[in-house]
Order: structure tokens, then sequence, then C-alpha cells
């Protein structure tokens, strides 16, 4: 597992090569989704940290910590102090996350990542605000959509 401003770090890079900015809001849910993904077609967890359920959808706080001064604005400026070696399988989620989802604003993400029975929505409204929402459910969420996806495209 790496931590959450591990993969910021690659998403804000791959952001850089393609001359796009990201605010905090965007890579929050982008580092979310690549979670996500990841345990829905991998079976494993990407990032070590917690997701927490927040009023505005799921939230890594420690990565909330290191970007929020961002506000609204584009992150400008690099994360981590040691690079990491992601494997294939990260790398390969991380890119098709970034390229199917990184040109989306901050609120789109947070309304994809709020739909009714998403992960954030049982969290939030069962448990209620700031709660961990479980990596089984996120894992068993994403393997639907996996699913879903895959027979669409049948």
């Amino acid at each position: 597992m790496k931590s959450a401003i591990n993969v910021a770090e690659y998403i804000l890079k791959k952001a850089q090569e393609a001359s796009d900015t990201v605010t905090p809001m965007q890579v929050l849910k982008l580092v979310y989704m690549c979670h996500g993904w990841m345990l829905g077609l991998y079976g494993r967890q990407l990032i070590k940290e917690d997701v927490e359920a927040w009023r505005y959808g799921p939230v890594i706080r420690e990565l909330y910590d290191e970007v929020k001064d961002y506000r609204s604005q584009a992150i400008t400026r690099s994360l981590e102090n040691e690079p990491v070696d992601f494997d294939a399988a990260e790398i390969n989620i991380m890119d098709q996350v970034y390229s199917k989802y990184g040109k989306f604003s901050g609120p789109a993400l947070s309304r994809l990542t709020h739909m009714k029975g998403s992960p954030w929505d049982i969290t939030y409204n069962l448990m209620g605000q700031n709660c961990v929402i479980s990596n089984d459910l996120i894992e068993d969420y994403y393997s639907k959509l996996a699913r879903s996806t895959q027979s669409e495209n049948a």
C-alpha cells in the first residue's frame, strides 16, 4: 500500500504532463476513485489511510491536510519528499482513472461520489459525518461498477 499523498503526487504529475491543473477537491476525489477501482478490480488497497465520509464526499484526512490551503485554487507544488515505485496494476488504475475522470471539476467528481447507494452515501447516512468508509464497502461498490461497465461494453 502507498500513501494517499504518493497517489496524489502521481495524479498531479499526470495533470502537469497534460498541461492541466488540479484542485484539492479534484485530487481528493481522484485518489479515492483510484483506491476504489484498485479494490474493485484487484481486491487490494491502493492507499493505507482511511477514507472518511465528510459532508462533501469521501475524504482522506491526511491528504486533505496537505492540500487544504489551496482552497479552490490549483495545487502548484509537489506534495511528497521521496519518490515511490508503483507496480504495473497501480499505474494502470491511476492512469485509467485520470484518463476517464481527470477533466471533471471538483463539484462534478463530488456528485459522482455522492450517488445514491455509493459507499459515501451508505456510510454518511447510516453512521454519520466523518465516519470511516469501510474498504469492504468500497470494494463491493467498485467491483459491482466494474461488472456493470463490462456488461455494457459486451
